[in-house]
């Protein structure tokens, strides 16, 4: 069955304020002047509707599913607990893992001889965290990673350990998801 036939009218002549668009500036004049005034009221009368952060010295608590850049989850012994299987390389879509894998005579046979994440490219998407089979590779809380050049985006191995503990929260909630 065919949609309904929706007739236009292109011949329609607008007034003169509505070319200026008047009518419109003047709505968003209203909206940001009600914001305005509401917040004003509740600062004099002392109860906050608004968030603000003061941000170097306050730090947002963000919530646990909150997705930051990935780190490598360390053992004991500070090894990374990744076994360098290559799944998280395979799932990224921008292709901003490298993974070279190495072997070794441990309770791990393989263990990633370098492991460089290109923070200027990853789009903290979490794929990598989902493709992971031993919960090596979390996203972390961070986001914090500005810079004026490019070289310190490219994360090694040793820039992106973290401990279990250090993580926890993340790890907690990356289980109870899993288990659902």
């Amino acid at each position: 069955m065919p949609g309904k036939v929706v007739r236009v009218r292109r011949r329609e002549r607008l007034g003169l304020a509505q070319r200026l668009y008047l009518p419109n500036i003047f709505v968003g004049l209203y909206v940001t002047a009600r914001h305005f005034f509401r917040n004003l009221w509740g600062y004099i009368v002392g109860r906050k509707r608004t968030f603000v952060v003061q941000y170097p010295e306050e730090q947002v608590d963000y919530p646990d599913a909150f997705r930051g850049h990935p780190v490598l989850v360390a053992l004991e012994n500070g090894e990374p607990k990744c076994v360098a299987c290559g799944l998280c390389e395979f799932a990224c879509p921008t292709d901003c893992i490298t993974i070279i894998p190495e072997e070794t005579d441990a309770a791990i046979e393989r263990y990633p001889r370098e492991f460089d994440i290109d923070m200027s490219r990853c789009m903290f998407c979490g794929l990598c965290e989902e493709a992971c089979p031993e919960e090596a590779i979390v996203m972390s809380r961070s986001v914090e990673l500005a810079t004026y050049e490019r070289e310190p985006m490219l994360l090694h191995k040793k820039d992106l350990l973290r401990t279990e503990e250090q993580l926890g929260r993340r790890i907690d909630y990356m289980r109870e998801e899993y288990a659902r």
